[in-house]
C-alpha cells in the first residue's frame, strides 16, 4: 500500500529571494526619499495657502497660464502639474508594472494572486463605502474613485518618519500592491474620466506610440530621439480627451525589462534609474505643492465629517482600504490553503492594510477630475483626502509601533552576515561552503577564547600567590620573628 502523500502548505509573506530582496530594498529606498519630499511639499502647500498674507500669491501662481495656445496647451500651472508632470510619475509606474509582470511577483500567477486580489478588494471596498455613504446622505456619487488609490511614496515616508523596521516581505507586498493599485487607477482614469474623444488626436498619439515601440525594438538610443517623441505623444494624448498620463504609462510599459547577452542592466532599469529622481524629486512634489493647498480651519475640518462626499472619502480611505486589503488577503490565503509566515501574525497584515489607506497623489488627481466643474467641492474633497490619509497614517503608526521590537529582530536576522561574504546568512543555509566557512570562523574564535582563558587563569594564579606572601611575613619557622 503506497504511503500517503504529504504536501507542504504554501506560505504567504515568506522570505524573498535575494535578487528580489535587493531590488525591493533599492526601489523602496528611492520611494522613501521621494515620500519625504512629497510630505515637505504638502506641508509647504498648506502653509502657503493658509497664511493670509501669502494666500493670494498661491492662487495667482497656481492659476497662472502658460504654453502654446495654438496647440491647445495654454494651461494653468496647476493643470501642467497634474497633466504634465504626473505623466513622468506614471511613466515610472509603467516601468514598475512591466518589471513586476516580467520579472517580479506578478510573473507567477500563484504568487500574483495575493497582491492582485488584495489590491482589487482594496479598491472595491472603499468605492462601496463611499457610494453607500453618499447614497444614504444624498451626496454626489461622482467621487466614488477618489479613495481607491494608495500612495506608496507617502506610505513609505511615514515608515521612515516613525522609524518602523517593517520586514522585507511586508514591504514587498506593499510595493506590489501599490503597483497593481496604480494600474487599476490608470484604467479608472482612462475609462471613467474621458468625456469626449478626438479621434484624429488619439490616432496620432497611437501612431507616435507605435513609432516609440519600433525605435525601441530597433535598438535606437539617445534621449534626443525619445524625449521629443514623448512630448509629441503626450500633447496628442492630451488633446485627444484621454488623460495625458496614460501616454506615460504606455511608454513605460514598452521598455524591455530583461537583460540580453553583454548587458549588465536592462533598458528599463537604466532609464528608470535616470527618470525616477526627476519623478520623485520634482514632478510629484510640484504636483503636491499646487494640489494640496486647501483651506485648513476648524470649520473646514468639521465640514469634512459632515458632508457625505468628504465623509465618504475619509471612511473609504481609513475603513474601506483596511477592510478591503486585509479581507482580500485573508480570503486568498483561506481559499488557497496557504498559511501565514511563521514570523508574522495577521495583526501585521492588518497594520499594513491600514497604512495602505494613505491615498495622496492619485487620489488628489482623481478628486480634481471627478469634481472638475465644482471648484469648491473639489477643494473640500482634497481636504478629505488629506484628512483621511493623516488618520490612516496615525492608526498605522500606533499599530506598527506595537510590533516594532519584533520587526527589528526579524530585520537583524535578515541582515546578519557572520562570515562577511556580503550575503546574509539566511540565504546560505543550504550551501556547504557557508557551513565550512562558519566552522573555520568558530574554530578561530574558540582558539582565541581558549587563549584568553589561559591568560586569565595565569593572571588569577599569580594574584593568589602574591596574596599569600604578606600573611607569612615576619614568621621564622613556627615562631614569630
Amino acid at each position: 500500500m503506497p504511503a500517503p502523500r504529504t504536501t507542504t502548505a504554501r506560505k504567504v509573506f515568506g522570505r524573498l529571494s535575494l535578487p528580489e530582496r535587493t531590488y525591493v530594498a533599492d526601489a523602496l529606498r528611492a520611494e522613501t526619499v521621494g515620500g519625504v519630499l512629497l510630505l515637505a511639499a504638502a506641508v509647504a502647500a498648506l502653509v502657503w495657502a493658509n497664511i493670509p498674507a501669502l494666500h493670494h500669491s498661491y492662487e495667482t501662481v497656481s492659476q497662472y497660464h502658460l504654453g502654446p495656445g495654438v496647440l491647445g496647451l495654454n494651461l494653468s500651472v496647476t493643470h501642467w502639474a497634474a497633466d504634465g508632470l504626473l505623466a513622468v510619475f506614471f511613466f515610472v509606474a509603467g516601468i514598475e508594472l512591466k518589471r513586476e509582470l516580467v520579472a517580479g511577483e506578478l510573473r507567477d500567477p500563484k504568487a500574483a494572486a495575493l497582491p492582485v486580489i488584495a489590491a482589487l478588494c482594496g479598491m472595491a471596498v472603499p468605492a462601496l463605502v463611499y457610494t453607500l455613504t453618499n447614497a444614504a446622505g444624498g451626496g454626489s456619487l461622482a467621487g466614488w474613485a477618489v479613495p481607491t488609490a494608495t500612495d506608496i511614496a507617502f506610505a513609505l515616508a511615514v515608515l521612515a518618519v516613525i522609524g518602523t523596521a517593517l520586514p522585507s516581505a511586508l514591504r514587498a507586498f506593499l510595493l506590489t500592491l501599490a503597483v497593481v493599485d496604480d494600474l487599476f487607477a490608470i484604467l479608472i482614469i482612462a475609462v471613467f474620466f474621458t468625456e469626449r474623444i478626438h479621434l484624429a488626436a488619439l490616432g496620432g498619439a497611437v501612431a507616435g506610440l507605435v513609432v516609440f515601440w519600433l525605435l525601441l525594438r530597433a535598438g535606437v538610443r539617445g534621449w534626443y530621439v525619445y524625449v521629443p517623441l514623448a512630448l509629441v505623444v503626450w500633447a496628442l494624448m492630451y488633446n485627444s480627451g484621454v488623460h495625458a498620463t496614460i501616454a506615460g504609462v504606455a511608454m513605460g510599459m514598452m521598455l524591455r525589462c530583461t537583460t540580453r547577452e553583454g548587458e549588465e542592466h536592462s533598458p528599463a532599469e537604466r532609464i528608470e534609474h535616470l527618470v525616477r529622481p526627476l519623478s520623485a524629486g520634482l514632478a510629484v512634489p510640484l504636483f503636491a505643492l499646487f494640489s494640496a493647498g486647501v483651506p485648513v480651519s476648524g470649520g473646514a475640518l468639521a465640514d469634512v465629517f459632515t458632508k457625505p462626499q468628504t465623509l465618504g472619502v475619509v471612511l473609504g480611505l481609513v475603513v474601506g482600504k483596511t477592510i478591503g486589503i486585509f479581507g482580500g488577503t485573508w480570503l486568498t490565503a483561506r481559499f488557497t490553503r496557504a498559511s501565514l509566515s511563521d514570523d508574522l501574525e495577521w495583526a501585521d497584515v492588518f497594520a499594513v492594510a491600514t497604512l495602505a489607506g494613505i491615498g495622496f497623489t492619485v487620489s488628489l488627481l482623481i478628486g480634481e477630475l471627478a469634481f472638475a466643474g465644482e471648484a469648491a467641492l473639489a477643494g473640500e474633497v482634497k481636504a478629505a483626502v488629506l484628512t483621511g490619509s493623516l488618520v490612516a497614517a496615525v492608526c498605522a503608526t500606533v499599530l506598527l509601533k506595537v510590533r516594532n521590537a519584533k520587526y527589528r529582530r526579524l530585520c537583524e536576522e535578515e541582515e546578519r552576515d557572520e562570515d562577511l561574504d556580503g550575503i546574509p546568512d539566511v540565504y546560505e543555509q543550504d550551501d556547504p561552503a557557508y557551513h565550512l566557512r562558519m566552522a573555520e570562523l568558530l574554530e578561530r574564535r574558540a582558539a582565541e577564547h581558549r587563549r584568553l582563558a589561559a591568560d586569565l587563569a595565569g593572571t588569577v594564579s599569580g594574584r593568589h600567590a602574591r596574596a599569600e606572601v604578606p600573611g607569612r611575613a615576619g614568621e621564622e619557622g613556627d615562631r614569630p620573628a
